[in-house]
């Protein structure tokens, strides 16, 4: 029995570059592969796709595996381009091409291009399946503001917000700063609508460190929200299989190190405590499994995603904060840890994505 191709793809030049080499860096250490053969393709900061031959050096674990911190361009790599409409693609080097058959691609990417649907888009088009959302879910998920509007629509709760457009590189207009003032209470968490990973986020307590936030957050993405402080537990609940019939895990608690869950508690200092599963009720359990279904169904998602919650220790409400359609897939990643928890192994994870995109990529 022929062995299933599989185009592992990492990279990209959003800000989120790093985690997906580190999340790359596990998978290609724990794919099973007496059923797949890796194909892993490099995607640079500039988008250039190169073919990644020296897989087999990466012994620690770690995203430092990679030669570089970031992908680079190297010429000694083979550079790769996709065939639209051929689930095929070509691989150059030295003035001669090879034509290679696909038949699955993991998209290990997160943030704009790799998570938004652009890179789900070019897959569709090269009539590669994937593992993951469509188009459609990935664009909306990936937009913050987009999907708290739909959360509203639907009446699910969440915390008071507002979306705002800001220039990074002007002063922030001080109607701006009293409307938001007016409208939500300090402290508030300022973030980009459209990135992930906890990029670009900023906890304020003053109108001062509100407009420092405003900017910081802009250079990542004009369109900027900004939410009201939650005094809760951080919970999240994983989530895996097509829209129709998903499976929730068990939902872990979040116990930050730092004063909120943020990029270098999540990816570099790794002092976070995490209890998995959560120490909650029954009906509590229950209950967030079951939003975080309904979410998942809302959103139309395939393949996994990890929705996000907030458990209010004053009202026991449930608070959705938000969902990643493509979450980190580190050794410390907490999607992949839900799912150990569940009884669902890390190689065997990845073998279950990559067959439920064979199996529901035209759904």
């Amino acid at each position: 029995m022929s062995l299933i191709k599989v185009l592992v793809l990492f990279g990209g030049p959003s800000s989120e570059h790093e985690v997906s080499l580190m999340s790359a860096t596990s998978v290609l250490k724990q794919i099973d592969t007496k059923k797949f053969e890796i194909i892993p393709v490099g995607i640079t900061s500039e988008g250039l796709f190169q073919l990644y031959e020296k897989q087999k050096r990466i012994q620690s674990g770690t995203w430092n595996g990679f030669e570089q911190p970031r992908y680079e361009y190297g010429e000694h790599r083979k550079k790769i381009t996709l065939i639209p409409g051929e689930a095929s693609l070509m691989i150059h080097h030295q003035n001669q091409t090879e034509k290679v058959a696909v038949d699955v691609a993991l998209p290990i990417l997160h943030g704009p291009y790799g998570e938004d649907g652009v890179l789900q888009g070019l897959l569709q088009a090269c009539h590669i399946p994937y593992a993951g959302s469509g188009v459609m879910t990935s664009a909306l998920a990936m937009d913050k503001a987009m999907t708290k509007k739909l959360f509203e629509t639907e009446k699910i709760s969440q915390a008071p917000y507002r979306v705002v457009y800001i220039e990074p590189t002007t002063r922030v207009d001080t109607n701006v700063l009293e409307a938001l003032e007016n409208d939500l209470n300090y402290p508030l968490f300022v973030k980009p609508a459209r990135l992930g990973s906890s990029v670009g986020i900023s906890k304020a307590l003053n109108r001062s460190e509100l407009a420092t936030a405003l900017r910081k957050a802009a250079v990542h993405d004009r369109k900027v929200v900004v939410e009201a402080f939650i005094d809760g537990r951080e919970i999240e609940c994983a989530v895996l299989g097509h829209h129709r019939h998903p499976r929730t895990a068990v939902p872990a608690e979040i116990i930050p190190s730092r004063e909120f869950y943020d990029y270098e508690d999540k990816y570099v200092v790794g002092k976070s405590n995490f209890q998995i599963p959560a120490k909650l009720s029954a009906n509590d359990t229950e209950t967030v499994q079951e939003i975080a279904t309904q979410v998942y169904q809302l959103l139309e998602c395939k393949g996994l995603a990890r929705v996000d919650f907030f458990l209010d220790r004053k009202t026991g409400r449930w608070l959705v904060n938000e969902i990643n359609t493509m979450p980190g897939f580190t050794k410390i990643s907490m999607y992949p840890k839900m799912w150990e928890a569940s009884g669902v192994a890390y190689g065997e994870l990845i073998s279950i994505l990559i067959e439920e995109a064979l199996e529901h990529w035209k759904d």
